[in-house]
Parts: structure tokens; sequence; C-alpha cells
């Protein structure tokens, strides 16, 4: 396995207005001093129009946002604490985006006070940043962008385990002419792989297609490697992604071409394990990257024929190394009953074919979720009953579990329930701890509105972080216990 291990290129000197100067001296490494916030607060944020009266294509609050940015949380049992990131908001602001890091101490059962390292100069929440850790136990943010009119970041952290210092990092990616600034992504999905170092899936804008799927590594997070082109068929893609080892894998929808980004279908599968040198259906077939044809070796389901809408949730490796793919499916991109049932799918890789099972269904396309593999059972931890403003992105938090590999399921507990809020995109932390199991935010979909940041253990009790903090460290606020299980919402496979 050939992966890039240049040197480290000297690092950038970055000013406000986010000019960057690829080759500036290594000793004039920004440090930027993360600040103390007064307490969590997510932000607020819409997109698409206000159609009445169910709200926008999706809003609220977004500070987990979205299914196509991974990781927001880490657990790290060196220093017993899951470090998490989420987009954050000034105290006189609900939609004014800050890039915030903060963790949980397990062995104090305390929550720190947040600190702000970045203002991303935009209330647009495609921004969220993502978190990694690496083995040296620095923190590493992503601060990612929304196409290429804005500037994308990396930082990683002073010291070890710390969350108070950072160093922007002068990113380069390989070309055929040297390198370049790697100063541009949207849609971040950074990993860690033994082999390769960082592992990311990201989105490239018009390079050529409206949403270019690209993959590439990095041994140190400085210099990554040649961007590898995965999709490109008409308009463009959503990806998730996964990695396991040596094995990373994406699942992807596509937008056919002239019909808008709103329209997205189909749901593809590639696989690399040579570190993207050569890339694979499930069934092991060759797939030849770029996907450019939605008839591909790759096609998991047609669901075009069907005229089924494809929004992407987790993707896994389930204990057997299987890819198991978690989607929402419905009619259309309105919100409202106008767009049918939201239908929540499984889509497993089991005895040589794709399977798909029901799980539930709730009420909007941007309801989001995450899988988890338990010794005793396969689980869904989502907003999947309607919340307090129905029809709106989110509702009110649902465990569903699985006793035969997602063949069937059923309805375990809510986590929620009568809310002042919706409750939006349930994240699940790298190496979950059973203290910190799910990671989310919520907020009024109809109009803005604070918005507060929860995490639930993973025997389901819900905990509310602070919004003011009167000390540095704090024991969150338990706000639920989850209910008494209930089966009789359980779904049959199909």
């Amino acid at each position: 396995m050939t992966f890039l291990r240049a040197a480290a290129i000297g690092c950038a000197l970055c000013v406000p207005g986010y000019g960057v100067e690829a080759d500036a001296p290594a000793e004039k490494t920004p440090i930027v001093e993360a600040t103390p916030a007064s307490g969590y607060k997510g932000v607020w944020y819409h997109n698409g129009a206000f159609v009445e009266p169910h709200g926008h294509k999706y809003s609220g609050g977004l500070g987990t946002y979205c299914a196509k940015h991974s990781p927001f949380a880490v657990y790290c049992p060196e220093a017993d604490k899951t470090f998490f990131t989420y987009g954050g908001t000034t105290d006189e602001s609900d939609t004014e985006l800050l890039h915030m890091i903060a963790y949980f101490d397990h062995r104090t059962g305390r929550v720190c006070r947040p600190r702000v390292l970045l203002n991303k100069q935009t209330g647009d929440a495609h921004d969220n940043p993502v978190l990694q850790v690496d083995p040296d136990g620095r923190v590493w943010l992503f601060s990612t962008s929304h196409g290429r009119a804005r500037p994308s970041f990396i930082h990683r952290s002073v010291e070890p385990y710390s969350i108070d210092r950072f160093e922007r990092v002068a990113a380069v990616r390989a070309t055929p002419d040297g390198h370049e600034p790697f100063d541009n992504f949207s849609y971040m999905q950074v990993h860690r792989s033994p082999a390769a170092g960082f592992v990311a899936f990201f989105t490239r804008y018009g390079d050529p297609a409206v949403r270019t799927s690209m993959f590439t590594t990095s041994p140190d997070g400085v210099a990554w490697s040649s961007w590898r082109r995965l999709a490109a068929i008409d308009e463009g893609h959503y990806q998730i992604s996964a990695v396991d080892g040596d094995r990373a894998a994406c699942v992807f929808n596509y937008h056919p071409e002239g019909e808008g980004l709103n329209h997205r279908t189909n749901l593809y599968y590639v696989e690399t394990l040579d570190g993207g040198a050569t890339w694979k259906a499930a069934c092991g077939q060759e797939v030849a990257v770029p996907v450019t044809s939605p008839d591909s070796p790759a096609l998991i389901h047609d669901y075009r024929t069907e005229g089924r809408k494809v929004y992407l949730k987790d993707l896994r490796f389930d204990p057997t190394g299987a890819p198991v793919a978690l989607v929402v499916t419905s009619d259309g991109p309105a919100p409202g009953p106008a767009s049918g049932v939201r239908q929540w799918e499984l889509l497993r890789w089991e005895s040589g074919e794709w399977r798909r099972s029901v799980v539930t269904q709730s009420d909007h396309n941007y309801d989001m979720g995450s899988l988890y593999f338990e010794p005793r059972r396969w689980r869904i931890i989502a907003p999947t009953d309607p919340g307090p403003q129905p029809h709106g992105t989110g509702g009110e938090i649902v465990s569903w579990s699985s006793d035969d590999r997602g063949r069937t399921w059923r309805r375990d507990t809510a986590l929620t329930s009568g809310s002042e809020f919706n409750h939006t995109y349930v994240r699940r932390p790298v190496h979950a701890h059973d203290d910190f199991y799910a990671l989310w935010a919520d907020g009024d979909p109809r109009q803005p509105s604070r918005s507060r940041l929860y995490f639930c253990n993973r025997a389901g009790e819900v905990f509310r972080l602070p919004e003011q903090m009167e000390a540095d460290e704090v024991v969150p606020e338990s706000v639920g216990r989850p209910t008494t299980p209930d089966s009789s919402r359980s779904q049959p496979a199909s």
C-alpha cells in the first residue's frame, strides 16, 4: 500500500481576511488561543423557502448538522474523555456560526466550559466543523466550507488531549506539478487508519460535477495525497463513509441532470483496500472511478424507477465486516405530507446481495439518527417521533433495536417527550463510551430560536449541556429517562 509521505511543508500565515501564504516560515505558525465561552449554545440555521404551514426545507438547531459531516465526537480512553465539536453561536446571536470544542470527563462526570476556536464569518451550518484525535493525543478540528466561496481550515491542539491552544496547519495536497494548499473542502468526513493515518472523504464543487465526491489520505494531517475522484454522475452526489483498518468505503446518491440538488436518488457503494488506488463494489467487482453513469456495478438499489428520493444517514461495517447503510426515502423534497411517507430503510450486504428492511417512519426528510452495533442487538437512535413542531426537521428521540441483524425492528424507548423544540441530528461518537453515547441539538424549525446541546448515555438517560456556566467544569443536568418499552410499532422486513 502506497501513501503520500511527504515532509511537512512550511506552515501557513493566515490573516483575518482569510489570506493564506502556502510557504510561510514554520516559526510563524499561528497559535490560536481557544476562548472560553459562557456556556453551550448551538447555531440556528434554515435552508430553502418557507412552505406554509410546514416551514423551510430544513431548519432548526443544526449545531450537529449535517449527515455528510463526521465525526463530531471521539472518545479517547487514554484521557478518559470524549472530545466533541459543534456549530455554536455568540451570546448576542442565534445564527452567527462559531466553531466550538469541548470535552466530557468520564472520570468526574463533568463537562468543561466550551471553547471558541474560530468565527467562520457565516451563518451557514454547512460550514460546521468536524473533529479527530491522532495517536499522540493531538485534537484536530477540520473547519469545512459550503462550496468554494469560503476557505476551509485545519487546526491541531498544541498539547495532547488539550483544547486550550491550537496551531493552524498549512495543509497541502499533492498535484502533478508539486503541491498546492488544501484549503477548501465541503462535507468533510475524516477517519483514522493504522496504515494511512488520516483518511478523508469530502466534496469538491464543480470538479467536474456540481458536487464531486473525493477521497484523500495523509500520514500527518499536513501533506495530503492527490485527490481521487470517486463519483461525478450528472449533477453530482452526497456521500457518507466508513473506515475499518485498511478498508475505506462510502455510499452515495446522485442528482439526475437537469433536476437540481433536491432530486437526489439511487444508492451506490464503493470500497478500497489499498489506500484508494483501486475501488470495488460490495460483491468484489472492480469499479472504475470516478463513477460517471447511473448504471454502475456500484449500484445498491435503483430508487429512481420507484420515484423515491434518498437521504443518507449512516454507514457502518457490522461485526462480521459487512457494510450496512441507513437512509430515509420519500416521494419529494418539500416538507409536509405532500412528500409522502418518510421511510427509514436499512440496506445490508448479506449472503452475496444487498437486502433492504424497513425500520420505521417519520415526518421529515432531514430527520437524522445514528446506527449502533451492541453485543446482543443492533440499535438506531433517531428523532423518529413527531416533535412539538410536526413536519419540521427533527422530533422526539426514540431508540429502535433489532435482534436479527437488521431484518426486523422494534421500538424500545422514547428518550425525549414533551419537548419545547424539535431534537435534531443525533450523532454517534467514535468509540462511543456508555456514558456519552450520542450528541445532538434542539431548536424551533419554524422560526429562529435558541438551540441547546444534549447527550445521552447508553441506558437512554438524556442530559442537557448548560447554556450558562458559573464554573469551568460542571455536572450536566439530567432532563429525561427513557419511557417504558413499546414494541407495538415494530416493522417487518421487506
